[in-house]
């Protein structure tokens, strides 16, 4: 089953004091490119994350974001250093009385708060640092889930599109094969007007002609192109219907169809093939734009 590589995928994981929100965004791109927005506490994780996206997604442009929230009882994570802020209180008071000038308490202990180092982080819990760490990654994983499942089905929607493209080329392939059958007679019929009208009659050398005739009607020959588009089509839905079905296979053999496709348009000189040429070739740039968007 075919993959787009446009998916999304958000979910969100809860325990009694923290909510995470994960969520998954995938476009088309040549490689794997990944963009995490992680929390900073887990920016150590970073790489973990990114190896569990790459042999999830295979392909594509992935951004991902983790939105993490406590629920429950917070702390700041810093604690006042009250010995330091002490000190600072002290000598703001020495030396506003130095000056003989008053200043307010308050405004002493913001001064105090305000100096380096007022504040230290408080230690982490490595106990609830792993508790928080397995939410955020079920959170990421059901993300992950439902962004392949979204890309499943944008999948399933090309399959079907691919279906429509190629069954309107091999109609086109019909009626060039159709109107193939009656232009070599008219290939042959204007010819020979052309011959009577420079000699003014009709007594000139029809072997001469004959072998003329031959040599054209060899150099202007689709068979083998018509053969050949033919089977590259009904390869194309081969692959298709297959497992091993991705984005540049089937580009690859668009790119074998196109040639025989411009082949047939360039030997038929025929006015009735070329406008059917042109329908072909418009229906496969659609298919090649979406090749581009399978993994």
């Amino acid at each position: 089953m075919l993959k787009s590589m446009t998916g999304f995928g958000n979910a969100t994981v809860e325990s009694n004091n923290l909510t995470v929100t994960a969520e998954v965004k995938t476009l088309n791109s040549k490689f794997l490119d990944i963009f995490c927005r992680l929390p900073r506490q887990f920016s150590d994780k970073e790489i973990e994350i990114r190896n569990q996206l790459t042999q999830q997604l295979e392909r594509g442009k992935v951004e991902l974001s983790i939105n993490y929230t406590r629920t429950g009882e917070v702390r700041s994570g810093m604690v006042i250093n009250r010995t330091l802020v002490g000190a600072y209180v002290q000598d703001i008071k020495e030396t506003a009385n130095g000056m003989l000038m008053s200043v307010p308490d308050a405004d002493v202990l913001k001064l105090a708060l305000s100096q380096p180092n007022a504040y230290t982080a408080e230690l982490p819990d490595p106990e609830a640092g792993a508790s928080d760490w397995l939410l955020v990654q079920q959170a990421i994983s059901q993300a992950i889930q439902k962004c392949d499942a979204f890309r499943r089905q944008e999948g399933a929607s090309l399959e079907g599109k691919f279906n429509e493209y190629i069954g309107s080329i091999t109609a086109r392939l019909a009626e060039v094969e159709e109107q193939d059958g009656r232009r070599i007679p008219a290939v042959r019929e204007r010819m020979r007007a052309s011959v009577v009208e420079l000699l003014g009659n009709e007594e000139f050398d029809r072997n001469r002609f004959e072998q003329e005739l031959v040599y054209y009607v060899e150099k202007f020959d689709i068979s083998e192109e018509k053969v050949r588009l033919k089977n590259h089509l009904q390869y194309f839905m081969e692959v298709l219907n297959t497992e091993e079905a991705n984005g540049k296979k089937l580009n690859f053999i668009a790119q074998e169809i196109g040639r025989e496709i411009n082949t047939i348009g360039s030997k038929a000189n025929d006015s009735a093939i070329q406008r059917l040429v042109v329908q072909m070739k418009d229906e496969l740039e659609k298919i090649k734009e979406q090749t581009m968007n399978i993994i």
